[in-house]
């Protein structure tokens, strides 16, 4: 199973969100520039996180977007379900004509399950709490 790169993009956004001092605002611009990745890409993961209560966005001359809620509560399968669309195959009849026989949709789907399941136990705090090596590629030190 490969993710999106909306997912991907989505769960580094929001690494680097949780690397900020909380409560601190950033830009769009700035974590586009971070992962090098299309500004129309990140301004649809971050409102399609906003939606989902991940990131909150804050209008205004000094807005920005922060973490919507604590990283301790931000659960790594809830993003991926937030994000992915998760159908591994398309098994419609009009796309497979062995669909009423397949067992190998039923086979995938729990293997989706036991994916999600084990990325339910992980929450963003758990991604990003005292991991120095990340902070140093995400957060400059900044001078005095």
């Amino acid at each position: 199973m490969q993710l999106t790169s909306f997912t991907d993009y989505g769960l580094r956004a929001l690494m680097y969100l949780a690397m900020l001092p909380p409560g601190e605002l950033t830009s769009i611009t700035v974590v586009t520039e971070k992962y090098g990745v299309s500004r129309n890409h990140m301004v649809k993961i971050i409102h399609r996180m906003s939606q989902a209560g991940f990131v909150q966005a804050v209008r205004g001359k000094n807005g920005g977007i922060r973490l919507g809620k604590p990283a301790e509560t931000i659960v790594i399968g809830e993003v991926i379900r937030a994000l992915e669309p998760l159908q591994v195959v398309n098994c419609a009849p009009q796309n497979c004509h062995i669909t009423s026989a397949c067992r190998l949709k039923s086979a995938i789907a729990q293997a989706m399950e036991a994916f999600l399941a084990e990325m339910d136990k992980h929450t963003l705090h758990d991604m990003v709490s005292g991991n120095d090596d990340l902070a140093h590629l995400l957060i400059p030190v900044r001078p005095l």
